[in-house]
């Protein structure tokens, strides 16, 4: 095992944890590791909504290009953040095993006091959440929220909101997750939310071996049907979509849904299925949402971004 594996990341505090947590786990299986981290156009840009930005991969697209150099040998990731199609060359090394996927809201004041019946203002920089969130809440206020977990948690303490929407998974990671917070157990987690993805050179096949042994087998599954059904029905397109896929029994159940932007329309699918026929189970949801108005909102999301 001579080979150094660089692993590239984001700088952030989650970022660097999750890279952390891969050299560990490949340190303690005999390999040696060197971290590191870049700025990513996603981290620098922080006064535009990240639709608006227009770019796939945004938080991805600097560590590909560091990969595709030769700069780092493999790229940890949220999967969320990973597009549904890889630069050409670049491969899943694995998927690890998933942490917490749903969503939460943290409160900038006492969360019993705080009355969502009101015309209150919350804050997020996801379509998603914004999507569901006007869904039940037509009558609140949302307005963008972006920058890392540490940044949009301290924006939260800065602003007169009544509190944003995060991923628990992430601010678990940090130990960052505030006494007052509700999970939104209504809320459709983002395709992959909740897991860590490593991605490698498909030409470099000693990096590939040894990513190979940290992969969760139910992480790479689950995440395998979120992401074809974000494939299918996205084709490229930014748009509110959540999906959720888990095992049990032998089985893999789904629920995943379609929002118009305003949160007005919404589009739901809930399926399972036996994991042995589970071959394009994703996309096969996916056409049944676009056959059943799907199509047609996915244009007017289109003309509306």
């Amino acid at each position: 095992m001579a080979k150094t594996i660089r692993i590239g990341t984001r700088d952030s505090e989650l970022a660097l944890w999750q890279a952390h947590t891969v050299q560990n786990q490949l340190e303690s299986l005999g390999y040696k590791t060197e971290l590191i981290s870049v700025k990513s156009t996603g981290d620098l840009i922080l006064d535009k909504p990240l639709y608006e930005l227009g770019i796939t991969g945004i938080f991805t697209k600097t560590l590909d290009v560091a990969m595709i150099n030769g700069d780092v040998d493999i790229a940890v990731h949220s999967m969320k953040d990973v597009p549904t199609q890889l630069p050409k060359g670049i491969v899943q090394g694995a998927v690890l095993p998933r942490a917490a996927t749903e969503d939460i809201f943290v409160f900038k004041g006492d969360k019993n006091t705080t009355d969502f019946s009101d015309s209150v203002t919350i804050a997020t920089g996801s379509l998603r959440r914004k999507a569901q969130w006007l869904n039940k809440y037509p009558k609140h206020q949302v307005v963008d929220l972006r920058g890392n977990v540490n940044t949009r948690l301290q924006k939260v303490a800065d602003n007169d909101w009544a509190g944003a929407v995060f991923a628990k998974a992430g601010l678990e990671r940090i130990n960052l997750k505030p006494e007052n917070h509700e999970v939104l157990d209504w809320m459709i987690p983002a395709p992959a939310q909740g897991a860590m993805v490593i991605a490698v050179m498909d030409n470099d096949a000693f990096c590939k071996e040894a990513c190979a042994k940290l992969n969760d087998a139910d992480a790479a599954l689950t995440t395998k049907v979120e992401r074809e059904f974000l494939r299918k029905l996205e084709g490229g397109c930014t748009a509110p979509i959540g999906a959720i896929a888990k095992i049990e029994d032998d089985h893999i159940h789904f629920h995943g849904a379609l929002f118009s932007l305003d949160g007005t329309q919404k589009l739901e699918i809930k399926e399972n299925i036996p994991v042995s026929e589970c071959q394009d189970f994703g996309a096969l949801c996916a056409l049944k949402i676009l056959e059943e108005g799907g199509r047609e909102l996915m244009e007017a999301i289109k003309k509306e971004l």
